[in-house]
């Protein structure tokens, strides 16, 4: 996958899903905390480097807050500098659903659970190779499951 194919998905449509999670607002906001739910379900951002995710690199699979999806695997994970997380590649190409995003006056691509739509973060074209890709993720749309 590379930055050509984000932009593909982003205006023509994503993967489809294995499965979908749908839930009302008020379930999801019973079922997370409160940062969890301002981050995936409200599309908030953490502050830079608030979590220790950013310099854990042992290995394991990070899977969606919300709903458990497995989105990356900590082999394509690497250290950017940024203060979120940092991945070259889903751990399945239709694990992410990818939307342009022109808020805050930037254009970007949102990353999000292709399953459950949860807020996970951006994508940009200026990561490592061989995909060149950097999706930023906010930690607290995370959980870390070891191998």
């Amino acid at each position: 996958m590379n930055w050509k194919d984000v932009i593909n998905f982003a205006s023509k449509g994503n993967p489809t899903p294995n499965r979908r999670v749908e839930k009302s607002e008020a379930e999801w906001k019973a079922l997370l905390s409160p940062d969890v739910f301002q981050i995936t379900r409200l599309k908030g951002t953490e502050r830079a480097h608030s979590s220790e995710l950013c310099n854990l690199f042992s290995p394991g699979i990070y899977s969606c807050a919300c709903c458990e999806t497995e989105l990356f695997d900590s082999s394509e994970k690497f250290q950017s500098g940024t203060g979120w997380p940092s991945f070259t590649d889903p751990i399945k190409l239709n694990a992410v659903a990818y939307h342009a995003d022109n808020s805050h006056g930037m254009q970007r691509v949102e990353a999000l659970c292709n399953t459950c739509d949860a807020h996970l973060g951006h994508v940009f074209p200026d990561g490592p190779a061989p995909s060149g890709l950097r999706f930023c993720i906010n930690a607290l749309s995370l959980k870390k499951k070891l191998t």
